[in-house]
């Protein structure tokens, strides 16, 4: 019974290294995926905003349509169009609270 119990013993014991080894992999893995990651949050956020405000997002496409800028200057200026807006809510947000 006792020699049942040490081997138990001795193989929780690798397990749990074997855990903690798995969790140093993981936890690498995870540091190389946070920027894509993050980005692909940004997006999900974006879309979100878009879906909620149907009628800026119309006009944000109208506006491109009628002034067809290339498609650097737009992806700089729906950046900043989204980064206005955001730090403008948060500021409302501070005002009304």
């Amino acid at each position: 019974m006792n020699e049942k119990i040490s081997e138990l013993l001795e193989r929780r014991g690798k397990l749990l290294a074997r855990i903690a080894e798995q969790r140093e992999q993981m936890a690498e893995i995870g540091s190389h995926l946070r920027p894509p990651l993050s980005m692909a949050d940004r997006g999900v956020a974006a879309v979100h905003f878009l879906r909620s405000h149907p009628v800026l997002f119309a006009g944000v496409v109208a506006y491109f349509v009628i002034r067809r800028p290339s498609m650097a200057g737009l992806v700089w200026l729906g950046g900043r169009v989204w980064k206005i807006y955001r730090d403008f809510t948060l500021l409302l947000a501070k005002r009304l609270s």
